[in-house]
């Protein structure tokens, strides 16, 4: 098959015969109703993506059946079959939102070609309408920033993943590591990446809301359901589903996602018919579904159906080497939309980003950097640019160094005469950091202005602004 069903709706059965036998030698699947009721019961029941309609019927005049038609689905294309001496009834159809005319008698070619081009445009609008409500953009201009060996080798992991466009993937890793855009990476590098890209996130949605979403609905399926909807599984049909924290997803719904996954079919809300869907679907968690499967949270037999292959991202702390290339990077990115000319980093603030734990990952990298470009116009970023518990981080580093390597003395110590000393290496080194600036040095050290100045006096730190 050509894929697209064809409605045809004529009273005399010579037409609906020769039509049929034209779309069938072309590949397309076509069905038959010869009053305006049984074409609005076939268009509320079932899947039609186009409808050929005769003007003239015995039970309802075509422009009527034709608002109908519009009103059960607004995205479904009508070619008007008309007489002679009906064309002005077909240019006013169109007006109404009619795809175009036929006029009897007509030739197999003007059929097939008008049919080939509503049908193609179908699929564009469906695709389109895809990207825009789904913000597809596949990668949205954020390529993976591969710099370490881990990074590297995941990537390597994502070309080969990429090449099997059927397999289910489930991606794990902790909030913030970039699963989404591994995601989108494992659709651009795929078969399917002229379809859609079709993401959404299992835990921002109630789950009556949510199951509409991913199955659609019929008219009348629940209180408000004025008109049929499709689902995003048939939105997707040819691309890639991406259920993002997929370990929220309720109960019921794991057991009709486990269908789908089983035997790529889906059914509307309130619909009778299954409806085969051609989708790559890619989860993510950021929780430890085994253990889900083992307090009953989540369904055993949809774990291994998702998890077919396994895609764990590591945290940023244990790839250190991405922290400044995806640094620059999204500095580089914020220039441009923020109109801002940050050239790097100074080596101290470098030092301080690889040594912070990011327990938010890249996405609180690139948040901490877009405040900064948003709140500053420099050169460079600097330390005093940065977070108290990024700036700080030196300070912890060499804490922690000091007390591990440090033992106490047989003969006994004076212990306020080593709390003075590190406290005076803390507040020369904040002060060094902060080149000079008490207000800055005392937001370094978690301390109010004040009690920086008493201890610049107490320890006679003299040649700093007390008042900066």
């Amino acid at each position: 098959m050509n894929g697209g069903r064809i409605l045809i709706v004529d009273d005399e059965d010579f037409i609906c015969d020769n039509l049929q036998r034209i779309l069938r030698d072309e590949g397309y699947e076509s069905i038959v109703a010869s009053t305006a009721r049984e074409a609005l019961d076939i268009v509320r029941s079932s899947s039609v993506d186009l409808v050929l309609l005769d003007l003239n019927l015995p039970d309802m005049g075509g422009i009527e059946v034709l608002k109908k038609l519009k009103e059960e689905d607004p995205d479904i294309l009508v070619v008007i079959i008309t007489g002679y001496a009906s064309v002005e009834s077909a240019v006013e159809a169109i007006k109404l939102g009619a795809y175009d005319y036929i006029k009897k008698p007509f030739k197999a070619d003007a059929i097939t070609l008008i049919v080939k081009l509503a049908l193609e445009t179908q699929r564009l609008k469906r695709e389109v309408k895809a990207f825009r409500s789904h913000h597809d953009g596949i990668l949205r201009g954020k390529p993976i920033i591969a710099e370490s060996p881990i990074t590297k080798d995941l990537l390597e992991k994502v070309k080969r993943i990429a090449a099997v466009s059927d397999a289910t993937v489930l991606i794990t890793g902790e909030t913030g590591v970039g699963k989404d855009l591994f995601a989108r990476t494992i659709h651009a590098l795929s078969p399917r990446s002229k379809d859609p890209f079709v993401e959404i996130n299992c835990a921002a949605l109630p789950e009556h809301l949510l199951e509409s979403e991913l199955f659609g609905y019929e008219k009348g399926a629940f209180t408000g359901a004025r008109g049929k909807k499709l689902g995003l599984f048939e939105v997707a049909n040819g691309g890639t589903v991406f259920l993002d924290e997929i370990g929220e997803l309720a109960p019921g719904l794991q057991a009709k996602l486990l269908r789908v996954l089983e035997d790529r079919s889906i059914r509307r809300l309130g619909g009778t018919q299954s409806y085969k869907v051609d989708i790559r679907i890619i989860a993510a968690t950021n929780q430890d579904l085994q253990k889900y499967v083992l307090e009953n949270k989540f369904r055993k037999d949809l774990y291994f159906r998702l998890n077919a292959i396994p895609l764990y991202i590591p945290p940023l702390r244990e790839r250190p080497e991405d922290i400044i290339p995806l640094a620059k990077h999204f500095v580089a990115e914020y220039n441009k939309k923020y109109s801002r000319n940050f050239q790097g980093f100074s080596p101290e603030a470098e030092k301080l980003l690889l040594a912070y734990s990011w327990p938010g990952n890249v996405r609180e990298l690139a948040h901490v950097l877009e405040r900064i470009c948003i709140m500053h116009d420099d050169k460079l970023i600097d330390v005093h640019h940065l977070p108290k518990e990024i700036a700080q981080t030196a300070d912890i580093t060499f804490d922690n160094n000091f007390l591990s390597s440090f033992n106490i003395p047989l003969e006994g110590m004076n212990l306020e005469e080593v709390l003075d000393r590190l406290a005076l290496s803390f507040i020369k080194k904040a002060l060094q950091l902060a080149n000079g600036n008490v207000s800055q040095a005392a937001k370094l050290l978690g301390i109010p202005r004040g009690t920086l100045r008493y201890k610049l006096e107490k320890y006679q730190l003299t040649g700093f602004n007390s008042n900066s």
